[in-house]
């Protein structure tokens, strides 16, 4: 797996937060069977299988085409579970559509299973190595979420203004996997 090249941008004095998710390469496909046209948007689908907030896309709807999105060329919406069979997209405003109900499909990315897992984040003095500027903990959040926070008391004292960081997860059978990496740069 090739690791995803992510800039991180600090600013001295400043609270970094970032959330990551991690997804698991297969797609799972569930049949949309209604939509309930509101702000936000409401979407039945029947057995999701979603257990928190999540990236997913939509395809296949009529009445709302900026609800469609096409995996792998645009960007995901931010699902959020409201049950088992009930999703909302907050960012959607059906209000005042008509879309047809019982066509469309939700296709999503499943977490990867954190369960027992340790995330560090390390920020070296180059892309090659050299030593080590920053390293530490990153929370495990929601299923497949991590969370990067960087305090504002410790981007106070970085006295360096550039590097390269990694992302690695060691799971509980101890595999070592690296999702994200890229420059660093550190502002006033």
């Amino acid at each position: 797996m090739q690791p995803a090249c992510t800039p991180l941008r600090l600013i001295r004095g400043a609270t970094y937060r970032d959330t990551r998710r991690l997804m698991q390469p297969t797609r799972e496909y569930r049949a949309v069977s209604a939509i309930i046209a509101a702000a936000p948007l409401s979407l039945t689908v029947p057995g999701h299988g979603l257990v928190g907030d999540w990236l997913a896309w939509v395809t296949g709807t009529t009445g709302l085409p900026d609800l469609n999105r096409t995996p792998g060329r645009q960007n995901p919406h931010r699902v959020e579970v409201v049950d088992a069979d009930t999703l909302k997209i907050n960012c959607a405003n059906g209000a005042g559509a008509r879309p047809e109900s019982g066509a469309g499909q939700l296709i999503y990315q499943p977490p990867i299973d954190l369960t027992g897992a340790t995330a560090r984040l390390v920020i070296r003095e180059s892309e090659e190595g050299g030593d080590a500027l920053l390293e530490l903990a990153v929370a495990a959040g929601a299923p497949g979420t991590l969370v990067v926070e960087i305090s504002a008391a410790e981007t106070a004292a970085l006295d360096w203004s550039s590097g390269w960081h990694h992302l690695d997860v060691t799971f509980a059978d101890g595999t070592v996997a690296r999702f994200f990496r890229g420059p660093v740069t550190v502002e006033q």
